[in-house]
């Protein structure tokens, strides 16, 4: 008895999949790939370039990103599960995802410890809006029949993208500096952005509350 494979090869080069799931995963793959150049050498790029920094600042300022993502998150998914539309959904995760992708061209500009604190306390704010709204959009267009697939495709290729970029930020930072890996953070986030803006067609006016199915 032959053992069927579970999904195509092709599933991976997203092409079994609908549009907006699709778009979802194309913006997240670039924008976590933007992200990883820069993430596995934060720490360096805060000493080196932030005058009276150091590791333990590095540390800390990573810790207010995530508190900030975590207390502000659930209150925003509650919001966003509030809001009737997917068009006001699609439009918070798009402003908020384009405030969140030139967020770290601020790193240019800071010069104290204080300074990076506010700029990942705002980084956190925008990433806590921005996560429910993905996910709820995401949630509700996946493929019934390919759920787990999907899901799993999404982590693996963003995974994929982080693996990628964190030997790639390491090689540009060393060869021409942490200006330029910013800046180049900066236009790969923005590109990733883009993406998300070809979900506007597909997203509905009105969601059906579970009274409206009856």
């Amino acid at each position: 008895m032959s053992i069927k494979r579970s999904r195509p090869l092709r599933s991976y080069f997203l092409l079994d999949m609908n549009a907006v799931v699709r778009a979802l995963i194309i913006s997240d793959v670039i924008w976590g790939g933007a992200v990883g150049l820069l993430g596995p050498i934060f720490a360096i790029f805060v000493v080196d370039f932030i005058p009276g920094a150091s590791i333990a600042v590095a540390g800390v300022a990573v810790s207010i990103y995530l508190v900030t993502k975590s207390i502000f998150q659930i209150p925003a998914a509650s919001i966003i599960d509030k809001i009737r539309g997917e068009k006001d959904d699609f439009w918070i995760l798009f402003i908020g995802s384009l405030i969140s992708a030139v967020i770290p061209i601020l790193y240019l500009f800071i010069n104290t410890p204080l300074q990076l604190y506010l700029v990942e306390f705002l980084y956190g704010l925008a990433t806590a809006v921005t996560f429910p709204s993905y996910m709820a959009i995401f949630t509700r267009h996946v493929d019934k029949e390919k759920i787990g697939t999907e899901w799993g495709i999404y982590y693996t290729l963003n995974d994929f993208s982080a693996a990628v970029a964190a030997s790639v930020g390491g090689v540009v930072a060393e060869t021409v500096g942490f200006r330029p890996l910013i800046v180049g953070v900066v236009i790969l986030s923005v590109i990733g952005v883009g993406f998300l803006y070809a979900l506007k067609p597909y997203m509905h006016a009105t969601k059906r509350t579970k009274k409206q199915k009856l």
